[in-house]
């Protein structure tokens, strides 16, 4: 089963299980009734904002749809896996980079750590969600779109904020960069 599918059945099914129409958890999370059908039908895979808004309405965590299996504490991820690990994210998201999870298959975390790739000269998407996050910077230039107001980062360089203020991030100074990120959502 490919990852497209697992989504797919996986909103499905927690959607079921609260005996949700499509059309009630359109209306509950603000995503487009069309877009969650074209989720469940497994032809798109849905962007971090969007399933950040489905999970919500949905009283589950992001990594409740994306991760792959259960795996007991602690949760590792050596550099050579996380290389190799398949990335939803950057086939279909429009947010311009990729996203691969630092703890696949722990189901009961807290926080959603990602390493980020963000290709010179990608677009930020907005974003806007309950919660809190993390980026740090590891190499390149990053620039933090965060209500009004732009800051660039740079290696080392870190940002924690209120996220549901509006946000975006992505690569500036015509290179690629990289960073680590953690979403926290309470439930």
């Amino acid at each position: 089963m490919n990852k497209e599918s697992k989504v797919a059945e996986r909103i499905r099914a927690y959607r079921e299980k609260l005996e949700m129409s499509v059309a009630d958890l359109a209306a509950n999370s603000g995503v487009d009734e069309k877009v969650i059908q074209s989720i469940e039908a497994g032809e798109v895979i849905p962007a971090l904002g969007v399933l950040t808004k489905i999970s919500r309405t949905l009283g589950q965590r992001l990594g409740t749809f994306m991760d792959d299996q259960f795996k007991p504490d602690p949760i590792i991820t050596r550099a050579a896996e996380n290389d190799g690990q398949d990335d939803v994210s950057a086939r279909v998201n429009g947010w311009g980079y990729s996203a691969r999870s630092l703890a696949p298959g722990k189901p009961d975390r807290q926080m959603d750590p990602y390493h980020l790739e963000l290709p010179a000269g990608g677009q930020g998407m907005e974003s806007s969600h309950e919660g809190e996050e993390l980026v740090i910077c590891v190499s390149g230039q990053i620039e933090l779109a965060y209500g009004g107001e732009t800051t660039v980062l740079g290696p080392g360089d870190t940002a924690y904020y209120n996220s549901v203020v509006k946000h975006a991030i992505r690569a500036v100074g015509g290179k690629p960069a990289s960073a680590y990120g953690v979403v926290f959502l309470p439930l």
